[in-house]
């Protein structure tokens, strides 16, 4: 599904991502992956995502990269580098780099569609969460992303809380919160797994997981 043309054009999309080098990005899928299979579904998972955004209208489209673009890049897309610090202080960053309404996607959810995002910049919400599975969160918005900072550094990244503590953020600062679905991000292999069977047609990410189906036997 492609979303029409609306208001929601005037968002800013972001991708924050690692480029998918062996050994730097999905280690906790080695076992049973190798460090270079692993890899390649990293590379396949940021590949859908960025293909399914340059799907969403937008303002800008932006990724927000640890390392190098590599041919897993399509056109469409402006490239900035991470900032230094901890998740937090990056994603902050990213924010800043907006002066309207912003969504922010991580490279764990391959299956992510356009039509989740449908509500993005249209709803009349102030702020907008994607909640992961696992306890994280896969998406965050601001229709005013100036003020995303305070919202965002501090909050404790990589635990089974994070997701938690940053609606309640939200909440507490008087925004209004558009809930987007709950997905499962792809840390381990079940995951990969899971995250694969519910992926769309012609996905890399499926694909790449049913090619190496051999190796988790």
């Amino acid at each position: 599904m492609n979303v029409p043309a609306t208001a929601a054009d005037a968002v800013t999309l972001l991708v924050i991502a690692k480029e998918p080098v062996p050994g730097r990005v999905k280690t906790r899928l080695t076992p049973p992956y190798t460090p270079q299979e692993a890899a390649a579904l990293a590379d396949a998972a940021l590949a859908d995502t960025l293909h399914a955004v340059l799907r969403i209208p937008a303002r800008r489209r932006t990724l927000v990269l640890d390392g190098n673009p590599g041919p897993w890049l399509p056109h469409g897309f402006e490239v900035v580098p991470q900032v230094s610090g901890g998740l937090d202080e990056r994603i902050a960053a990213a924010f800043e780099l907006c002066d309207g309404p912003a969504l922010l996607l991580g490279m764990d959810t391959p299956q992510v569609t356009p039509d989740l995002l449908v509500g993005v910049g249209r709803d009349g919400s102030d702020a907008w969460f994607g909640p992961a599975a696992d306890g994280g969160f896969w998406a965050l918005g601001f229709a005013d992303p100036a003020g995303a900072g305070s919202l965002v550094r501090g909050v404790p990244m990589s635990t089974d809380h994070t997701g938690n503590v940053q609606r309640r953020r939200l909440v507490e600062a008087g925004l209004t919160v558009g809930d987007l679905a709950l997905l499962r991000d792809v840390d381990t292999a079940a995951d990969a797994a899971s995250v694969a069977a519910c992926c769309p047609p012609r996905s890399r990410f499926a694909a790449t997981v049913a090619s190496l189906a051999e190796t988790v036997r």
